[in-house]
């Protein structure tokens, strides 16, 4: 159960929209049935889902309290809690690009989060990984979706496939299907031998997309303009602002910026390089995309604003951060 992109962060279900005929609005009976016969559907958000939560969360606008860690975690656990799942594993994202900025507030909130869940007899584990970067070569709803039907056919980005692979395992281990280890190889063997993107397939048919661009995702839509981010200077990429980044998507048309804004589903931003790469004055750094000529001279501004550029190679941080296990233990893999 997803929901659509409102601000810097894009929507599952408004990627998924980029396939022709590809349906959301799926009913509870025939979300069941798909699930039954394929092992996976994605649907939007119920309304019926935690209503309390959605009080209280009216309650913190107006009190101050957005930002209370408790409170946020109560707010996510209790949709995830009400949809009745065995095992619950919870992505929380840090830095530029996420809600959370500051790593030690990210883990908090993820031992928050895993102790609720354990304390309510699921079992509960969580993956802190790294937003500072944008994750994958590209932002933007056809974009991505391209890339990650890439990944599922055992290719894509190095780094969107390991987050991935990362994630997969985990769920598996929840499932009790063995050792972190183990259910590494087993997701890598379904990347690998073309399994899990056959999943995909099955899942998009069922849900009354069309298969064809699926299979050939170069008939996803496409933009009709586009114009080329040069480097300012030579050095070292040092950051790659995931915020910005996002900010600069909406602007080309990606993403919306209230309620109601109409996506260009072709529109986006295709990264040739990222932080800790080494450029050369004039140098493409990445290529903006939209329909709409008028939107370059803003996103591009911003986009360069995203960027800074350096002497010094960065000191890279893990993809992932951290991993709380159900029995609460944290393992770091990172220090601030």
């Amino acid at each position: 159960m997803s929901g659509r992109g409102l601000g810097h962060t894009g929507g599952t279900i408004d990627k998924l929209e980029s396939i022709p005929g590809f349906r959301i609005d799926l009913s509870r009976e025939e979300f069941f049935d798909i699930v039954k016969k394929h092992g996976l559907a994605v649907t939007g958000q119920s309304g019926d889902l935690a209503p309390a939560d959605k009080k209280i969360y009216a309650l913190r606008d107006v009190t101050a309290t957005v930002d209370s860690i408790p409170l946020i975690a109560s707010s996510i656990m209790s949709k995830k809690l009400a949809l009745g799942s065995d095992g619950i594993l919870l992505d929380v994202t840090v830095g530029s690009g996420a809600f959370m900025k500051n790593y030690s507030d990210t883990l908090k909130l993820a031992l928050c989060m895993a102790s609720i869940g354990n304390s309510a007899g699921r079992a509960t584990a969580v993956l802190v990984t790294d937003m500072d970067t944008p994750l994958g070569n590209t932002i933007g709803n056809a974009l991505e979706l391209s890339e990650a039907i890439d990944v599922l056919k055992g290719q894509g980005p190095k780094d969107l496939r390991e987050v991935c692979i990362e994630l997969a395992a985990a769920m598996l281990q929840l499932a009790g299907k063995g050792t972190l280890q183990a259910c590494r190889s087993e997701v890598i063997k379904v990347l690998d031998n073309g399994a899990a993107y056959a999943k995909l397939c099955d899942m998009v048919a069922a849900q009354g997309g069309d298969l064809a661009v699926i299979h050939h995702p170069e008939r996803l839509p496409k933009a009709r303009f586009q114009r080329e981010i040069k480097a300012q200077q030579s050095g070292y990429i040092t950051a790659m602002d995931a915020e910005l980044c996002g900010i600069a998507s909406i602007q080309l048309g990606a993403g919306r910026e209230k309620l109601g804004d109409t996506l260009d589903p072709a529109a986006g931003i295709v990264l040739l390089r990222k932080t800790g790469d080494s450029v050369s004055k004039g140098d493409v750094i990445a290529v903006l995309q939209s329909n709409d000529e008028g939107r370059f001279q803003g996103a591009e501004k911003t986009f360069l604003k995203a960027l800074q550029i350096g002497e010094t190679k960065p000191k890279m941080r893990p993809l992932v951060l951290a991993r709380i296990g159900t029995d609460g233990h944290v393992e770091k893999y990172f220090q601030e």
